[in-house]
This record gives C-alpha cells, structure tokens and sequence, in this order.
C-alpha cells in the first residue's frame, strides 16, 4: 500500500511513521508513506495557500489550487488511481469497518487541512471519500490522518506477528473483545480465571465467547442492536437483563 499525506506541517508525521508498528511496516514492504508539504505547489510567490472567506466571516479558507496541483501530480505518479480522503468535522464517522474497506486499497491519499476550513470546490471535485474520527474538532487534519493510518497499516497482511489479531480486535466481531490476563496467575490476591489455566481450548473458547458479549452489553450495548445474536446468545443477555 501507498499512504500519502498533503499537509502544511510534514514534521508533525516524523515521529508517528518511524515507530512502533508504522515503522515495522515499512521495513516489511507492506506499505509506503510520503509526506508532502502542498505550500511547495503553490503558485501564489508568497507561497499563501489561505485567503479570506467569501462573505465575511472569522478565520482563513483553504484555497484550492495548490490541493488539486498536488492532488493531480500524486495521480500522475501512481498506477493505481488513490482514494483521496479529506478529514474533516463533517465526513463520515471512522469505525473499523471503513479501516477494513480502506485496507483493501493500493493508494490513500490524505489531505490534512488547517485553519477555518476548505474552498468546498475540494470537496465537491477532488476527495472521494470525507471522514470523521469523532465529533469534536481538531486544529488540523493531521491527527486524524494518523488514527486512521494506523488502523489501517496493521490490518495489512504480514503487519502484525499474529495474523489472527486484527481478526479478534475490539468491533472486528462486531462485538468488544474480551479480557486478556497474563503471568503471574495470582496478583495481590488478584487472579486469573480458572478456566484460562484449565487449558481446555473450547471451554476457554465459550468463556471468551460469553465475556465478549457481556463486556459488549455492559459498555457499548449500542452495538448489539444490529448484531446477529445466537440462541445461546439470546439466552445470556435474557439472563443478564433479567439480574439488573
């Protein structure tokens, strides 16, 4: 995969694309970045890529010549056509489905916009898709593209150590993921669960099963609403409205 992001502060990616899993993805081939400042394309000789908003109002708008300069020289230069994402307040809300669509892509190309907002002729003309991590708002665009970056990266083959770990994550099921315990079995009088010692893999299975529910329906219960229940499934929610 190819991740581009056009920005007005390329050193605010320097740490983020050299650590971590980021950085193990590159090493392993399974992705590219390039970090590009869109003030190099401006044709302003001040290099200004803002300007005040037609019909008053506060701040700075985005003019729209040095993004699609940018956007269409990066078109030029890849073999496949790359989703041009604008992170935005207004875009779509992310969740690990949109990180799993996106991590079928060859190329993301992020425009991380700063100051008051975009000339909408970008958004009407240039980006495929517009996202939102939340519904608060940002200084500027750059974190965002990195959230979403990072959940897509590690769903890449080969990215992660253990294949079957996007798989199990948090929303991946449709369901939260259920709690993880490790050595030692006994801390501060805190212990592990007996039946993840018993080392009976379909009782550890069930018991993985069930907690994922119960987590789901106790935090996020939001999410089962459109989630295809089993009759044991049934059962154990019965059971647990049942006790409230």
């Amino acid at each position: 995969m190819r991740i581009d992001f056009l920005t007005l502060f390329p050193e605010m990616f320097n740490g983020i694309l050299h650590s971590s899993i980021l950085k193990k993805a590159q090493e392993k081939k399974a992705v590219e970045f390039q970090v590009i400042n869109f003030r190099d394309y401006s044709s302003n000789k001040h290099q200004n890529v803002d300007d005040y908003p037609y019909g008053g109002g506060a701040g700075m708008v985005l003019t729209p010549q040095p993004i699609f300069d940018a956007v269409e020289d990066l078109r030029t230069s890849s073999s496949t056509p790359p989703k041009v994402v604008l992170v935005c307040p207004q875009g779509e809300r992310f969740n690990q489905k949109k990180a799993e669509q996106l991590a079928k892509e060859e190329h993301l190309l992020f425009v991380c916009g700063h100051y008051e907002g975009y000339d909408e002729r970008i958004r009407e003309h240039l980006v495929t898709d517009e996202i939102s991590i939340g519904d608060f708002v940002l200084t500027g665009g750059e974190l965002a593209s990195m959230v979403i970056a990072d959940s897509v990266v590690r769903l890449l083959p080969g990215v992660l150590g253990n294949e079957d770990s996007p798989v199990l994550d948090s929303y991946s099921s449709g369901l939260l993921e259920h709690p993880h315990y490790t050595r030692p079995a006994d801390f501060r009088g805190y212990k592990v669960p007996d039946v993840l010692l018993s080392g009976n893999h379909k009782k550890i299975a069930e018991w993985r099963e069930e907690e994922s529910l119960k987590r789901t329906y106790q935090r996020r219960p939001d999410l089962l609403e459109n989630y295809l229940l089993n009759e044991k499934q049934k059962e154990l929610l019965k059971k647990w409205r049942n006790e409230n």
